[in-house]
C-alpha cells in the first residue's frame, strides 16, 4: 500500500529543514485537541453545580456532554464536504473561535436551552477540528515522520482525560463551575495566537467537494471504520462509568487517582506508538487491543486490591493512549486521495460510538451490575481484534510501503 498525503498537498516548502518536526506547530494542535477534548467532558466534572446554575436536574445537565457529541457526529461530514477547498489554517482558526464563543456563551448563561445551543455549536466546531487535525499534523511533518507528528497532536486526549478534567474540575469547585468555562475561553484565545504565529498553512482540496461516500469504496478504509465504531465503543461503555466500576470494588474514593495512573500510561502509550508507527502499525494495533482486554480482564476479577486496580489502569492506558494515533493514521494512509472524507467519517462515527458507549453502558449497569461493564468490553473486542487481523492487506497492513 502507498502511503499518500491527503489530496491537496501541493503546499508550500515545510518552515523547517527536512527530517525535523516542527515542534511548536505540532505542539499548537496538540493543545487544540486539548481544547476539543476537555470542552467535550469538563461538565462531567461540574454536574452538581452546573445544574444548579441552570436550575436544572442533574441529569438534564449531563445531556449537555449528549448535544456535544449529536453536534460533532451531526455536522462532521457536511461541514468538511463544504469546506474542503478552504485553506487548513482558517478553517482551524474558524473552529477554534467557535470554541471560544461557545464556552463563553456556556459560562454566562443561566438558560438551559441558550446553554445546549452553545454545546451543540461545540460540537459543531469539534466534528470541524477533527476531521482536520490528523491530516493537517501528517501534513506538516515528512513522509517518515507523520506518525510520530500525528502522535504528539493526539497527545491532548489523554492530557485533557487524565489532567484536564481533574484540574478544571479543582478549579470549578473553588471558583464556580463558570470560572472554569471562562478559563477554557482564555486559553483558547491563546491558542488562536499561537496558531496565528506558529503554524504553516496548507491549501485545501482542489475542487469544491470531498465525495464522502467514495471513501468507502477505497480498499482499507471499511475496516478501519468497523474497528473504530466497535473500539470506541468498547472503551467507553467503561470509561464513562469507571466511578461507577470502582465504587463497586470498593475504590470510589480511588478514583482520581487511578484516572492519574490510566493517563500517565496513555502517555507512555503515545511515545511508543509515535516511535514506531511508521513501520508496526499492525502489530501496534494488535498489542493495542490485547492491553485493552488485559485491564478490562483485571477489572472483571472484581478483587477490589488496590494493586490490581491500579495494574488494570496501566494496562488499559498503555492500549488506549495510542489509539486515536493509529487509527487517524490508519484511515489516512488508506483513504490517500479520499482521506479528508474518510477521516469525517471516523469523527462521526467516533462520537456516534461515544454516545452510544454512555447508553450501553447504562443499559449494562441497571441490568447486570458494574461488573458487566468490563466483560462487556471484552465481549466488543473480539470483532475488533478479527477485524484488525484480517485486513492485513489494506487497512492494517503487515508491512509498510517502503519495505
Amino acid at each position: 500500500m502507498t502511503t499518500t498525503t491527503p489530496a491537496g498537498s501541493g503546499s508550500p516548502p515545510l518552515a523547517e529543514p527536512p527530517g525535523r518536526l516542527p515542534l511548536s506547530a505540532l505542539l499548537a494542535l496538540a493543545t487544540a485537541v486539548f481544547i476539543t477534548s476537555l470542552t467535550e467532558t469538563l461538565p462531567a466534572g461540574l454536574l452538581p453545580s452546573m445544574s444548579a446554575g441552570l436550575h436544572v436536574s442533574e441529569s438534564a445537565t449531563g445531556q449537555t456532554v449528549t448535544v456535544y457529541a449529536i453536534g460533532t457526529a451531526l455536522t462532521a461530514i457536511p461541514l468538511t464536504a463544504a469546506t474542503a477547498s478552504w485553506h487548513r489554517k482558517r478553517l482551524l482558526l474558524t473552529a477554534v473561535a467557535g470554541f471560544a464563543a461557545a464556552n463563553t456563551v456556556t459560562a454566562l448563561s443561566s438558560d438551559y436551552v441558550l446553554t445546549m445551543t452553545a454545546r451543540f455549536i461545540a460540537g459543531v466546531a469539534a466534528g470541524l477540528a477533527w476531521a482536520l487535525l490528523a491530516g493537517y499534523a501528517r501534513r506538516l511533518a515528512p513522509p517518515h515522520l507523520q506518525g510520530r507528528a500525528l502522535a504528539i497532536a493526539m497527545a491532548g486526549i489523554p492530557l485533557a482525560l487524565s489532567l484536564g478534567v481533574p484540574a478544571g474540575t479543582l478549579l470549578g469547585t473553588a471558583l464556580g463551575w463558570r470560572t472554569a468555562f471562562l478559563a477554557m475561553t482564555a486559553l483558547t484565545v491563546v491558542l488562536i495566537a499561537w496558531i496565528t504565529a506558529a503554524v504553516p498553512d496548507h491549501p485545501g482540496q482542489r475542487g469544491s467537494r470531498v465525495p464522502m461516500a467514495r471513501s468507502l469504496t477505497v480498499p482499507g478504509v471499511a475496516p478501519v471504520l468497523v474497528v473504530t465504531l466497535l473500539l470506541v465503543l468498547a472503551h467507553t461503555i467503561l470509561y464513562a462509568y469507571i466511578a461507577t466500576l470502582l465504587g463497586d470494588l470498593g475504590r470510589g474514593d480511588d478514583t482520581d487517582l487511578v484516572l492519574l495512573v490510566f493517563g500517565a500510561a496513555c502517555l507512555v502509550s503515545i511515545w511508543v506508538v509515535g516511535a514506531h508507527i511508521h513501520r508496526r502499525l499492525r502489530s501496534l494495533t494488535v498489542a493495542s487491543v490485547l492491553l485493552i482486554a488485559a485491564g478490562a480482564g483485571l477489572f472483571a476479577v472484581d478483587a477490589g486490591d488496590f494493586a490490581v486496580v491500579c495494574a488494570a489502569a496501566v494496562l488499559w492506558g498503555l492500549g488506549w493512549g495510542g489509539v486515536p494515533t493509529l487509527l487517524q493514521t490508519a484511515v489516512g494512509n488508506a483513504g490517500g486521495d479520499q482521506a479528508d472524507g474518510a477521516q469525517a467519517m471516523l469523527v462521526t462515527l467516533w462520537n456516534v460510538a461515544m454516545a452510544g458507549g454512555g447508553v450501553v453502558g447504562g443499559v449494562l449497569l441497571d441490568t447486570l451490575g458494574a461488573p458487566s461493564l468490563p466483560r462487556g468490553l471484552l465481549v466488543l473486542l473480539v470483532p475488533v481484534l478479527a477485524t484488525v487481523v484480517v485486513a492485513r492487506t489494506h487497512g492494517f497492513p503487515a508491512r509498510h510501503a517502503d519495505d
